[in-house]
């Protein structure tokens, strides 16, 4: 018996020696629910690349705001505290102009709209990225936003004094515009916010109506198709540096057809939730000519705002766009 010891010691010593499969670990914060279509599409996403590189990068989705608020992750992921995260561009809009350019007002009023601004806007804001450390995956648009109110509308001028939900300085902006008063309210908050009456309306698309069921305290979405806002995952480029060449390619990879599925997927959503809404007891309206013609003017405005702050780039972005 004791003649085995040794060996069966040696055998077990030389087992620890094997190299252990090293796996890299990050965190990817996002600020909407997991039921949302954007973390339905990142969460495959991860599981794409845990796949792909063989279990060697494994990102935990932290939805809802759950790891840092939604303004928070573009710092957190800059300063490396999460590898990759999602962010909402327009949020960015007092950082840097361009981040905002897909949330003017009836700028891009459609999907091909949309996609033809965001490979004007893209090269910039990769160099940007770049500058700050960090690099764009891939972005996906929310479907376009529409008016959620507690009252029929029939002009901009309905909407003096009403309590409105601002979520970006585009939005607050609208607010100022048309007289209404913009209270700072984040997705994971809106369902509180309209359920003690702190929000009355706010523009958005039918996706987050639903997420956040406005219909049961709001009547009324009026479809104007103002914007489609992005949001964009990011990653640290030291982090994504770190990586090994084929675990690179991987994510890569797997950014390309999170981006090609996720326009797909705002599509469908559109749809969805508009259906969906309904359903809920939502009268869903087309916006009167009086209504558009005051929306186009408000868009105009913050436009011309935009172009003054934005200076040669954003006049370089407009042109590339409207070419």
């Amino acid at each position: 018996m004791h003649i085995f010891r040794p060996l069966f010691l040696a055998a077990a010593a030389g087992a620890l020696a094997l190299p252990v499969l090293a796996q890299t670990k990050w965190d990817l914060p996002a600020a909407y629910p997991a039921n949302n279509f954007h973390t339905i599409n990142i969460q495959q996403f991860a599981d794409d690349i845990e796949k792909a590189s063989g279990g060697k990068l494994k990102i935990t989705v932290h939805a809802n705001a759950s790891l840092f608020k939604a303004p928070e992750i573009k710092r957190a992921v800059q300063g490396g505290q999460a590898q990759v995260g999602e962010i909402l561009l327009a949020n960015f809009a007092n950082e840097w102009p361009i981040y905002a350019a897909d949330g003017m007002p009836f700028l891009a009023d459609s999907y091909d709209e949309a996609m033809k601004l965001y490979k004007a806007q893209k090269p910039m804001m990769d160099k940007k990225l770049g500058e700050q450390g960090m690099m764009m995956l891939y972005a996906v648009p929310w479907p376009p936003q529409g008016i959620y109110v507690k009252k029929p509308i029939a002009s901009a001028a309905d909407l003096k004094g009403v309590k409105w939900r601002a979520y970006s300085p585009a939005t607050a902006r609208i607010a100022e515009l048309v007289g209404a008063q913009p209270v700072t309210v984040q997705a994971a908050e809106l369902p509180q916010a309209l359920a003690t009456g702190v929000v009355e309306s706010y523009m958005s698309s039918g996706s987050t109506g639903v997420n956040s069921k406005t219909y049961e305290h709001l009547k009324y979405w009026y479809d104007t198709q103002a914007w489609l806002p992005k949001n964009a995952v990011i990653v640290n480029t030291a982090s994504f540096n770190a990586l090994d060449p084929a675990t690179q390619a991987a994510v890569k990879k797997a950014a390309a057809e999170a981006e090609t599925r996720g326009w797909a997927a705002s599509k469908v959503e559109n749809t969805k939730s508009i259906e969906a809404l309904k359903a809920g007891g939502m009268s869903i309206e087309q916006p009167s000519a009086q209504l558009k013609s005051d929306m186009k003017k408000v868009g105009d405005t913050m436009l011309k705002e935009w172009l003054d702050k934005a200076g040669a780039e954003g006049k370089q972005l407009v042109d590339d766009f409207r070419k």
